[in-house]
């Protein structure tokens, strides 16, 4: 089924792909009535909407509302990115999520890392100069690093190496210097005492600054010299042609193209300091761009995409009433991407390696069997969508529709052959009681294709 579109549907579907996790058909049909700038402006324009009402997700869930159980900060996570209005805000924090890894195995108080999260998404699509900061200041991210043990007269270096190696700089842009510099000057920041979790559960830790723990001494940080504190740090951190690389770099290959273009690094660089660091205008430059519009599959889908995407697809957790959402973390954690505990500072290894053989198993057979599910509200959808207005089909118009209702997927000529040899349907398929099993059957080789991993 289609419709006239202002917007042509196969730019719409890239575009909520990667700045949202992807939609069906008749979604994406809505919102194709757009122009293709005004969508962008629209997922940009997250002040002007509200974030997910969740007080009656945790009223039928109150699991969910467990503050010390991550498996339950993930399913609320979960949550928000399905309904969440301000998508690409959710979108953003997943991203910074994986480049300033921190996860809960490290100090087992779910309270920080839930604190962490809500840093991620309030601040980061906006300045990177304001994200380090926050960064810096960070509960979670400060136990993760040992920065509470950073003390004037006895500096531990964890963080001001990462800083500068992972989260901005990267290396060879630095010296050792710099880093001991770094560390030195971030004395004295540290987070306040844990209060006894009994009996009234997990309390927030708050940051500090401990002026008596401070080292006043001057020091030399990439050629600036003086009583340095961690603000200084920042301040000539962002403002380097490494740090304008580390950002474009990594926002390319997350939004756009596993395999980065230097041209495309390069534009990026120059929107971060024409915007004085901001993140939203280097998104806009992006979705905007002709090598993002063009980048349709050249991405391997991160497994937090994968099950949201079919999640979508399928229709279900659109409300705070249904089950089973504590199960979707369970799903990508297999998938090889558990939320809130990445698997070192470094975070995920993405595109290619999340594709092993046991991953690959994982995310067929969980698309499949969400897909195969003829009575969620989605897939009823697509069958009364496919099935309206004809007697019969053949078996290639069938995969087209299919194609189609999953958000415009594009598959090659040898795929779609393997898929009709594979359904060893007759020449004509008749629209009857059995449609529905016939489409689902459909559905369930698609997304077992190469080119359904890729977003």
């Amino acid at each position: 089924m289609t419709m006239t579109t202002q917007t042509d549907i196969k730019l719409v579907a890239h575009l909520m792909r990667r700045a949202a996790f992807g939609l069906p058909a008749h979604r994406l049909e809505l919102l194709a009535e757009q122009s293709y700038e005004d969508l962008v402006e629209d997922l940009l324009d997250i002040d002007s909407k509200e974030r997910p009402e969740e007080d009656l997700f945790e009223r039928f869930h109150s699991e969910h509302a467990d503050e010390e159980n991550s498996a339950m900060a993930v399913a609320r996570w979960y949550f928000r990115m399905i309904n969440s209005d301000r998508v690409l805000e959710e979108k953003v924090a997943l991203f910074w999520h994986n480049r300033f890894a921190t996860g809960n195995d490290t100090f087992s108080k779910n309270v920080m890392m839930w604190a962490h999260l809500e840093m991620l998404r309030n601040h980061g699509m906006g300045n990177f100069r304001t994200i380090l900061q926050q960064l810096s200041r960070d509960p979670a991210m400060i136990w993760w690093l040992d920065q509470q043990t950073n003390h004037k007269g006895a500096i531990n270096e964890n963080y001001g190496r990462e800083l500068l190696e992972l989260f901005s700089m990267g290396r060879g842009n630095y010296t050792e210097d710099d880093v001991q510099a770094a560390a030195l000057a971030f004395t004295g920041w540290t987070i306040d005492q844990s209060i006894p979790r009994y009996p009234n559960g997990m309390w927030d830790l708050s940051f500090v600054f401990s002026e008596d723990d401070h080292d006043h001494t001057e020091k030399t940080f990439l050629g600036r010299t003086g009583d340095l504190n961690g603000e200084d740090i920042i301040e000539e951190i962002v403002k380097h042609d490494a740090t304008a690389r580390f950002v474009a770099d990594n926002l390319y290959r997350y939004f756009v193209s596993d395999e980065p273009n230097e041209s495309g690094i390069k534009d990026l660089m120059n929107v971060y300091f024409e915007y004085d660091y901001e993140i939203r205008p280097m998104l806009r430059h992006i979705f905007n761009s002709d090598a993002f519009k063009n980048a349709a599959y050249e991405k391997v889908r991160w497994p937090v995409d994968h099950v949201v995407n079919i999640v979508n697809i399928a229709g279900r957790h659109t409300d705070p009433y249904e089950g089973g959402i504590k199960q979707l973390g369970v799903a990508s954690s297999l998938m090889g991407q558990k939320l809130l505990d990445p698997p070192s500072v470094e975070g995920w290894h993405t595109g290619r390696e999340w594709i092993d053989s046991s991953f690959l198993i994982e995310r067929v057979n969980f698309a499949a069997n969400m897909l195969g599910d003829t009575n969620s509200p989605g897939m009823q959808k697509v069958i009364e969508r496919i099935s309206t207005g004809e007697s019969s089909t053949t078996p290639q118009d069938l995969i087209d529709a299919c194609l189609y209702e999953l958000g415009c997927v594009e598959i090659g000529s040898d795929t779609k052959a393997i898929l009709i040899e594979e359904l060893n349907f007759s020449s004509v398929v008749h629209i009857d009681d059995d449609f529905g099993d016939k489409i689902t059957q459909v559905i369930e080789l698609i997304v077992a294709s190469r080119e359904y991993q890729l977003g």
